[in-house]
């Protein structure tokens, strides 16, 4: 397909065809975000090519940036007097095309001379930096050259690979025969591993877990995009499209992905949960480390040390050849792990390799929007640019990320295990570990205790006399529990620097499983009946398939990995978060919970270092919240942020939105909380669906508030026979509970629509899907053509009012955003935000691209409000029909579906 060149003003914007005219506008509101440093709210419906045009807006200002920032280079390092001498004025030298120099106060009365000379150096040192930018950037542009010209590289690297693997193989067999011939009883040697290095002080700095051999990868971070979605398969179809692109050829990309889904070292892999595998790589590596430091030693230690081998794919030559092998060709995170496997080099770290010289790093949401991850992870926020896509959940994302639950029973596990592993080695560890485990010991014991339990008995058979949910600020919460007097930000410290969750899940490994049924440890027997003992449904009857599905989920041995989460979090400032107690019978199933109130805290960094921050989304409707909760409160000034919405590629006349508001036999549409429940309006709902099955072809697809909601509305219409009728037109299909059921419904839906659409004069004319709002088929399913013709909305899917979680946002809010004249008060406003946020993502299902059409039925006389129907999108809310009486919203309905089907 050939390459169109748009034109927009003075920019070209390369295209792979020819753009719709509200693409053009898309990428020129875009391309003058990133050119002014704004921040934009970006709505561009789905099937309007939203992908493209962030790609090509973003790339051709990155272009252009770049193309001006080397030619300010150019000029800047020509030889003989030049502006830099001159001093007349400086500014263009230090502008944000070069490296940022921060300004520096001149003090009053200051004598020429000096400032001259204070000037010049300051211009010295800028040329000196541009030219080892330069030699740097020359350098890595011959070695991609050379990777994208010459397959000798790959050659050699794949007979190095071969050599490694046959000395590795000879290794593990002399140690293997050592192994059996020299150590029978090896406990002592092996337990070295599971003692806690000695914690010096709370102040001091280890030193980090990479290589020396590093520092020749540090590159300087070039100007780059980061572009983050929810999902991995989100962004391998961005990849996709970014390869598809004009600039796919050209781009130095990367895609970074979390340990579990880049590791190639199955032994790590098997493992099934994130904490673990993070731990264990990290584990793996220190391993190197301290072989490599112990490499004069004795022999026996060596020998011992050997019993803990490194991770074989993080070999840096070859996460040399990786890294630039990304950066050669644009690639996804599948494609990243196979050529992981093929060069045995790990793909995590040769991904974070690559992210200096990237020129658009393609992340997940919580890569980005968690502060560890990203620094751990390379990324540096400063002078870049960040695009959000599909961000309509941003600032749910946000507070998920950063809200952490515990049980009843982890917390005695936790307290279980460490105290057998203080009992153990406590003769061994030095005072300040002692200190500091017996300080996690008590938080553990009181925490439990402000549940109503006791941590000396099983949480499974200690039933609470008092239940109940209660939410309490972070500071009542802690004089609650008797524990204000520690200091939880050493604690926290102390546990990322001494690591000792990861000491304790190796005790907890090796006597839970190896060791629990061997003699050689008296003191230790039962320890692993014990633990099995604290796990949920021991002494329970057999459960039902799905909690025994959640059984065999992976656990962590060491819930502390997971505590340890909730003690960051309670380091938050008090009116930022609170803590939720959820007694419930037992002590095992009741839980504390860290409810963040102010996402805006997490993102402010985002805002602040960024150049530029890109928000987008098929539905962005109603922008207010993005506005209020998050960027103002994060320090965005209102003149910073840009709203851009654009219209949908369809006709006008392809989309029929209906709001209903009586049934035909006159009932009142309104499904509040109150009246939904009334036999009279479920049979009236049944009624609607009978009549519109028989003038809409192909297939319908009906919201639900609820599941509960559409099961109990389902029985009725069983009842009184009005299923049979709609079984009559149209099959009935219910989307199922369990995740991985939606496929094989989907295709059976999709099977009986394709069937019954070929099929001329028969009595079936299609299928009606009965799905539910925020359910799986809510978000990221396409009902594309003859499979959403209709979109059914019944009744408003407003929260449930009566959540704590709810009501304390909503106070949250009343207490700190201002209140507009006019309108409703914060904590209402977000009720109705999440309400029709939820309503336009559903509805947004049906048109899928240009030449698609269907109806939207919207039942419920409340969407008819002008404050509601403002919070629909544009290209849907200009539309919008409201009929009061049901006739005229079938004829109208009927007429817009012949129409259609005559044209098709």
């Amino acid at each position: 397909m050939a390459n169109n060149v748009q034109e927009v003003g003075d920019i070209h914007f390369p295209f792979p065809f020819t753009p719709y005219s509200i693409q053009k506008d898309f990428m020129a509101a875009l391309y003058q975000v990133l050119e002014a440093g704004k921040i934009g709210i970006f709505e561009s419906p789905t099937g309007t090519g939203k992908s493209l045009s962030l790609i090509c807006g973003a790339l051709s200002w990155l272009r252009d940036f770049e193309q001006k920032k080397h030619q300010e280079e150019a000029r800047l390092l020509e030889p003989g007097p030049g502006p830099l001498c001159d001093g007349k004025d400086p500014s263009p030298c230090l502008s944000s095309s070069c490296q940022e120099t921060p300004d520096t106060a001149r003090p009053a009365g200051e004598p020429d001379w000096v400032t001259q000379f204070v000037q010049q150096k300051e211009e010295r040192d800028l040329v000196d930096r541009l030219k080892e930018e330069q030699v740097r950037r020359r350098r890595r542009e011959e070695r991609l050259q050379q990777i994208r010209h010459n397959a000798q590289l790959k050659y050699a690297a794949k007979r190095l690979r071969q050599e490694e693997e046959e000395t590795e193989h000879l290794l593990r067999l002399s140690r293997e025969m050592l192994a059996a011939g020299m150590w029978a009883e090896p406990l002592e040697s092996e337990e070295e591993e599971l003692l806690l290095a000695e914690y010096e002080s709370d102040e001091e700095k280890t030193a980090s877990v990479v290589d020396e051999d590093e520092d020749d990868l540090e590159e300087e971070h070039v100007t780059k995009i980061y572009y983050c979605s929810r999902t991995h398969s989100q962004l391998a179809q961005f990849v996709h499209e970014v390869r598809k692109s004009p600039f796919g050829k050209e781009i130095r990309l990367v895609s970074l992905g979390s340990r579990q889904n880049l590791c190639v070292n199955e032994d790590v892999k098997h493992l099934g949960s994130v904490q673990l595998i993070n731990d264990r790589c990290l584990e793996l590596q220190r391993s190197k480390h301290e072989k490599k430091d112990k490499a004069e030693e004795e022999k026996p230690k060596r020998r011992r040390q050997e019993k803990r081998a490194a991770c074989p794919f993080y070999n840096h030559e070859q996460m040399q050849l990786l890294r630039d092998e990304v950066l050669v060709e644009v690639k996804d995170i599948e494609q990243l792990v196979t050529l992981g496997k093929e060069a045995r080099a790990c793909p995590y770290y040769g991904g974070r390799f690559a992210i200096p010289a990237a020129q658009l790093v393609v992340l997940p949401y919580q890569l980005l929007l968690h502060a560890p991850t990203r620094q751990a992870a390379g990324i540096r926020l400063q002078g870049q640019v960040v695009i959000i896509d599909e961000a309509h959940n941003l600032i749910d994302a946000i507070t998920g990320i950063h809200s952490v639950e515990v049980s009843g029973s982890q917390l005695c596990q936790a307290h279980s295990q460490l105290l057998q592993y203080m009992e153990r080695y406590g003769k061994r560890l030095k005072a300040k570990n002692l200190l500091y485990i017996k300080q996690i010991l008590y938080l553990l014991e009181k925490f439990v205790a402000v549940l109503g339990g006791n941590i000396k008995q099983n949480p499974n058979t200690q039933i609470l006399s008092r239940t109940g949910t209660e939410l309490q600020t972070i500071n009542t919460f802690l004089f609650q529990s008797q524990v204000d007097n520690i200091n939880l930000f050493k604690v926290q410290r102390y546990c990322e620097k001494s690591m000792v969750s990861r000491k304790l899940f190796g005790f907890t490994e090796r006597y839970g499983t190896v060791l629990s049924s061997s003699q050689k440890q008296p003191k230790l027997a039962g320890f692993q009946h014990f633990l099995q003992s604290l796990q949920p449904g021991v002494n329970e009857p057999p459960a039902a398939p799905v909690e025994e599905a959640e059984a065999r989920a992976p656990r962590p041995a060491s819930p502390l990995m997971h505590i340890e989460g909730f003690l960051a979090a309670l380091t938050t400032a008090n009116q930022d978060g609170r803590v939720i107690l959820s007694r419930q019978g037992s002590l095992s199933q009741s839980s504390l919970k860290f409810l963040l109130l102010n996402p805006a805290m997490h993102f402010a960094q985002v805002v602040k270092e960024c150049r530029a921050v890109v928000i987008a989304g098929g539905t962005m409707q109603p922008v207010s919240d993005f506005r209020e909760q998050l960027l103002a409160c994060a320090g965005a000034e209102a003149e910073r942020v840009v709203e851009f919405s654009c219209g949908h590629v369809i006709p006008p006349d392809n989309i029929l939105p209906l709001v209903i508001c009586s049934g035909p036999s006159d009932q009142q549409l309104e499904f509040t909380y109150q009246k939904r429940l009334l036999p009279e309006l479920m049979s009236e709902t049944g009624r609607i669906l009978c009549n519109l099955c028989n003038v809409v072809p192909g297939g319908m697809v009906c919201f639900f508030p609820s599941y509960e909601y559409q099961r109990q509305v389902h029985a009725h219409w069983d009842k009184s026979g009005l299923l049979g009728r709609l079984a009559a037109r149209k099959k009935i299909f219910q989307e199922p509970k369990r995740a991985n059921q939606v496929e094989q419904v989907l295709l059976e839906y999709s099977q009986c629509v394709n069937e019954c659409c070929g099929q001329a004069g028969g009595k079936v004319t299609g299928a009606l899907l009965l799905s539910v709002v925020g359910g799986k088929m809510s978000e990221g399913i396409n009902f594309s053509d003859n499979l959403g013709r209709c979109v059914v909305m019944v009744g408003m899917p407003y929260p449930n009012i009566n959540s704590p979680e709810l009501q304390e946002k909503m106070t949250y809010l009343d207490q700190t955003l201002p209140r507009t004249p006019g309108q409703p008060p914060p904590g209402k406003a977000l009720v109705e935000n999440l309400c029709m946020k939820a309503v336009n993502q559903s509805i947004g299902r049906a048109i899928r691209h240009q030449r698609d059409f269907a109806s939207i039925v919207l039942l419920d006389q409340r969407y008819a409000r002008p404050p509601i129907l403002a919070k629909l999108p544009g290209w849907i809310r200009d539309r919008v029909e409201v009929k009061a009486t049901f006739g005229h919203a079938v004829a109208a309905m009927r007429k817009f579906h012949r129409e259609k089907f005559g044209r098709s």
